[in-house]
């Protein structure tokens, strides 16, 4: 990746190569013994580390913005550092304005345009470490989802399930789980198709969600099942609203493809909670449900 920024490391290049021309032009070359080895050790493992981040970096990141300041402020350390070396090998004159000017003038613009640029990389961390949290919240809500409905499934409702008896408990408020079942669906499926049963689902969640307040939570439970979480809802208040439910699919004719009006109705099952955990709360509204299903159910002659 680093070949991407091949014109970044070039004018960094150039610019080197222009400090050491100007070096020469205004200085000469010391002497062996004039030279301080210790201050070359020391000024050229500065030279080495920097040109080092400024390659992992260039190696690691992708064009843009951010990776230019990162250069530039490297770089300007880069050639500040390398002239400081420089000083080192060429004596130049105490009247020239070259002496310590070009190191007192990049290293501190360097350190500041560096800093600036770490600033919008910490920027940019942070939109990324979003956009995963994001992103992953999305799949865990789309792996607890139910495909054809775009409710929640079973295991989103015993999560949720789970969340809303804690908060309504420290909240002092009731909670109530509604499960409602539709008689006789699998006579769609016989004479009209599942795709035909699928459409119906669809639509029936639409009403569904039409009925319920702001605050309520569907899911689809399991087929032709639906579960509703009811905060703040006592059994009076859900049996009231289970009523309301059933009243609105009763209501609702279904158009088939061929044109055919199509009536229901269903059943619900009602459970407030009382102190349950989520298993029995799900048990104790499943049974009433099926306790309704059976009072409804067509007696034999």
């Amino acid at each position: 990746m680093i070949f991407l920024h091949k014109w970044k490391l070039l004018a960094i290049a150039l610019a080197t190569n222009l400090t050491i021309l100007l070096s020469l032009a205004v200085g000469d070359i010391k002497l062996w013994q004039e030279i301080d080895w210790l201050d070359i050790v020391g000024e050229s493992g500065v030279c080495l580390l920097t040109i080092l981040w400024l390659a992992f970096t260039l190696n690691s990141r992708p064009k843009g913005s951010v990776t230019t300041l990162l250069a530039l402020g490297l770089g300007l350390i880069f050639i500040g550092s390398f002239q400081d070396l420089m000083d080192e090998v060429i004596a130049i004159p105490e009247t020239s304005i070259w002496r310590g000017s070009i190191e007192s003038t990049l290293m501190p613009v360097g350190l500041i345009v560096l800093t600036l640029a770490l600033y919008h990389w910490h920027k940019e961390q942070l939109l990324f470490s979003q956009e995963r949290r994001r992103k992953e919240q999305n799949l865990r809500e789309y792996r607890l989802q139910d495909q054809l409905t775009g409710l929640g499934d079973a295991r989103f409702l015993q999560q949720q399930l789970e969340q809303q008896l804690e908060h309504c408990r420290q909240q002092q408020q009731p909670l109530t789980l509604v499960l409602l079942d539709l008689d006789q669906f699998d006579t769609i499926n016989r004479r009209f198709g599942h795709a035909e049963g699928d459409r119906l689902l669809k639509e029936l969640t639409e009403l569904l969600l039409l009925n319920l307040r702001r605050c309520d939570l569907l899911c689809r439970y399991a087929g032709d099942r639906f579960a509703v979480l009811l905060p703040g809802a006592g059994e009076q208040l859900a049996t009231q609203l289970s009523s309301q439910l059933q009243d609105a699919v009763s209501h609702f004719a279904y158009k088939t493809t061929q044109g055919e009006s199509v009536y229901h109705s269903a059943s619900v099952g009602v459970a407030t909670d009382t102190g349950h955990t989520p298993e029995s709360l799900i048990d104790l509204a499943t049974q009433r449900l099926l306790t309704a299903k059976d009072s409804r159910a067509p007696r034999a002659a």
